[in-house]
């Protein structure tokens, strides 16, 4: 769920949930992006009328080339580049995450296998395996454009436009010891949550979005806590994008998280992917 303005989240959730359970709740928001082409379009068209503009957000964009360091090996897997899908500038993003970004890394390449192989060499190689992704942090200051090598996919670059918003979890991210709440009426928390807020469930579903929360959350190592009791923080939400020409099996999304400590101690090697399809 996700909210341009936090004082409308504030007040959505304790018009719906009550004083006390709808504040806990809002506590658990978190700030992240939705991801708009600055190069307009009509899926665009919308969201950049409602920001007033199309200006990309500092060098954040899908596709394009990688923006590496000199000397970075370009990732691959069994000797098969990595496609790169996305560039994220934390540096521009910093300002609106504040202390969710606990270190300001510059540029994150977000890499993913994708080649353009047929079918029967694909299939030779191991794809569940953390080979498969990758995220690369990169100084803005020294990071050059680094075309992909083939077979890898190269998509097109589209700068995009960081719009900040607020975001809660979907009610399978919130654990019944999290809010307190009317145990006769709901035999769980999620079953609060579908009932009072199930018109806003899933509004970041089919869309880019960064941090904050990802769409189907319940699936994904965020919010269960780990073996250090920490969650883990969401760094990237791709869905399938046919004006990219992307996309995963049946309406597939790809999200990319990582261990809060790992995080904080700008360890980008832990960052996990996960392909969730339809």
């Amino acid at each position: 769920m996700q909210f341009d303005d936090p004082g409308a989240l504030d007040d959505v959730c304790t018009q719906r949930l009550g004083e006390k359970t709808g504040r806990q709740f809002a506590a658990m928001a978190r700030r992240g992006f939705r991801l708009v082409s600055a190069m307009g379009g009509a899926r665009a068209a919308d969201e950049n009328r409602a920001t007033g503009g199309t200006r990309a957000t500092g060098q954040c964009r899908l596709g394009g080339p990688a923006l590496l360091e000199p000397g970075t090996a370009w990732p691959e897997l069994s000797g098969v580049p990595l496609s790169l899908h996305a560039v994220l500038d934390t540096d521009a993003l910093a300002p609106w995450l504040g202390a969710e970004l606990p270190v300001r890394p510059g540029l994150l390449n977000f890499f993913y296998l994708d080649p353009d192989l047929p079918y029967e060499e694909y299939r030779k190689l191991d794809v569940y395996q953390p080979g498969v992704w990758r995220v690369i942090p990169a100084d803005p200051a020294r990071a050059v454009a680094v075309t992909a090598p083939r077979p890898a996919r190269s998509y097109p670059a589209v700068p995009v436009h960081a719009v900040e918003v607020t975001m809660l979890p979907d009610c399978w991210d919130v654990e019944d010891g999290d809010l307190e709440f009317d145990r006769d009426e709901h035999w769980a928390v999620s079953s609060l949550i579908l009932t009072e807020l199930a018109d806003l469930d899933g509004n970041t579903a089919g869309s880019h979005c960064a941090f904050g929360w990802p769409d189907t959350s319940h699936t994904l190592p965020v919010s269960v806590k780990d073996a250090g009791g920490t969650p883990a923080v969401h760094l990237l939400q791709l869905a399938e994008d046919t004006e990219l020409g992307w996309g995963w099996g049946d309406a597939g999304t790809l999200y990319f998280t990582i261990p809060a400590e790992a995080l904080a101690a700008g360890d980008f090697d832990r960052a996990v992917a996960q392909l969730i399809c339809g």
